[in-house]
C-alpha cells in the first residue's frame, strides 16, 4: 500500500472501550470488518432509495448504494493517499441508522416523533447510535465500539444542542472545526453515488428519460463525448455508458480541487485540516452542475406521481405503526419493552420501526390492521 500523506489518518485516538490492538490489521480494518458482520448492515439489502423493495428487483438499495459509495470513497482516496480503510469503514456505516422506505420513512417517523414531544428522527444520529449502543454483538460492551475516527465520520451533521450531548464526537460542531479528510470524503462519496445511481435507476425504471436529462448541462456535455466514441449506442447500453462517465468526470474534477485546496491551505497534518476549511469539495463549476442535477431529479424523478404514490404508501405505513406501537406498548417485541424504562417510549419506538427493513415494515402492518375474510 502506498505511504500515506502527513493529513491522512494514521492512527486512531481510540475507542470509547479500551481494546487490545488487532492482530494482523488495523484498527479501521477492524471497523470495517464490525460494521460488515452488524445486523444493521445486512437489514440494508431490504431497504430502499426512492423504490420500495418490492416494486422491483434490479433497483438500488441501501446496501448497494452503501458498496458503491464505498467503492467512490477508495478510488479518491487511493489518489490523495488518504486511509482507505477508515474511508470504507465510514462509507459502509453511514447509511445503518436508515429507516425502511427511503427518505420518505425518516420524515415520516421525524414527524411523529415530533409531534410526541420527543426530539425527532435523523439517520444520521441513528446510525451513530447503532454503532454505540444498538447492535448487540459483544461481551464488554454495548455496539461495535468503533474508532473515534470512524464515529466522528458517521455524524456528518448535528445541531448544536445534540452536539453538547455527544462527548468528544460532537465537540467540532460547537468549535466549528471541520472533521478528517477521510470523513470529509465519504461525506461527498455518498451525494455522488446517490445522484447518478438515481439517474440510473430513473431511466431504469421510465421515470425519466435521456431525451429529458439532455436539459441538464453535465449530461449533454458527458452525452456528447459518449456518443463521438460510440454513435451506434442506443438504449440501457447508452445509459449505462453515460453514467459511467458522469461519474469519472466528477471524481477526477473532485481529485484535482481537493488536490489544489489543500495545497492553497498548505496543510500538512490532521490538527490542520480541522481548523482549516473543508478542503474535499468539488469546483465551483462541478459544483454549480451538481445542483443543476439535483433540481432536476427532485421535480422529475423524486416528485414523480409514481414516486409520490409510493410515498404515500409509505407514509402511511410508518405512521400508523408508530401510532399502534406508542398506544400500546405491549405489541412491541419484548427485548424492545425491556428498554423502555431506560430510553423512553417514543425512543424505542422509534429505534423499532427504523430498524425495520421495507418487507418487514410491510408484515408488521398488514399483522395489525389487515382484516382477511376466512
Amino acid at each position: 500500500m502506498a505511504e500515506l500523506a502527513n493529513y491522512a489518518v494514521i492512527e486512531s485516538v481510540g475507542r470509547t472501550h479500551k481494546e487490545d490492538a488487532p492482530h494482523y490489521r488495523t484498527d479501521f480494518e477492524r471497523d470495517r470488518d464490525r460494521v460488515i458482520h452488524s445486523s444493521a448492515f445486512r437489514r440494508l439489502e431490504y431497504k430502499t432509495q426512492v423504490f420500495i423493495n418490492h416494486e422491483g428487483d434490479l433497483f438500488r438499495t441501501r446496501l448497494t448504494h452503501s458498496l458503491e459509495v464505498a467503492q467512490v470513497g477508495r478510488s479518491v482516496a487511493r489518489a490523495l493517499n488518504l486511509n482507505i480503510d477508515l474511508v470504507e469503514a465510514i462509507c459502509l456505516a453511514h447509511d445503518l441508522g436508515h429507516t425502511p422506505f427511503g427518505h420518505t420513512g425518516q420524515e415520516e417517523l421525524n414527524s411523529c416523533m415530533l409531534q410526541s414531544g420527543g426530539e425527532g428522527f435523523e439517520h444520521n444520529l441513528q446510525s451513530l447510535r447503532i454503532v454505540d449502543k444498538l447492535e448487540e454483538r459483544y461481551a464488554l460492551f454495548d455496539g461495535l465500539n468503533l474508532t473515534f475516527e470512524a464515529r466522528e465520520g458517521i455524524l456528518k451533521h448535528c445541531g448544536l444542542q445534540k452536539a453538547k450531548m455527544l462527548g468528544a464526537v460532537g465537540e467540532r460542531f460547537l468549535l466549528d472545526k471541520r472533521p478528517s479528510l477521510e470523513a470529509q470524503l465519504a461525506n461527498l462519496a455518498d451525494e455522488l453515488a446517490y445522484n447518478y445511481h438515481d439517474v440510473d435507476d430513473g431511466l431504469r425504471a421510465g421515470l425519466i428519460t435521456l431525451e429529458q436529462l439532455e436539459d441538464v448541462v453535465i449530461i449533454q456535455e458527458q452525452l456528447k463525448i459518449v456518443l463521438g466514441k460510440y454513435p451506434f449506442l442506443v438504449g440501457r447500453r447508452l445509459h449505462k455508458e453515460l453514467v459511467r462517465h458522469l461519474i469519472n468526470c466528477t471524481i477526477y474534477d473532485l481529485i484535482e480541487n481537493t488536490t489544489h485546496n489543500i495545497r492553497l491551505h498548505q496543510v500538512v497534518s490532521v490538527d490542520e485540516v480541522r481548523i482549516a476549511p473543508t478542503l474535499v469539495e468539488y469546483s465551483d463549476e462541478m459544483y454549480t452542475r451538481q445542483r443543476e442535477l439535483k433540481k432536476f431529479l427532485m421535480k422529475n424523478m423524486y416528485k414523480h406521481h409514481l414516486v409520490m404514490q409510493l410515498r404515500f404508501k409509505a407514509s402511511n405505513i410508518i405512521r400508523s405503526l408508530f401510532n399502534a406501537y406508542v398506544s400500546d406498548y405491549m405489541l412491541l417485541p419484548e427485548q424492545y419493552q425491556t428498554r423502555i424504562d431506560k430510553d423512553g417510549l417514543y425512543r424505542v419506538v422509534g429505534d423499532y420501526i427504523s430498524g425495520m427493513t421495507d418487507r418487514y415494515a410491510f408484515r408488521q402492518y398488514n399483522r395489525l390492521f389487515a382484516v382477511e375474510m376466512v
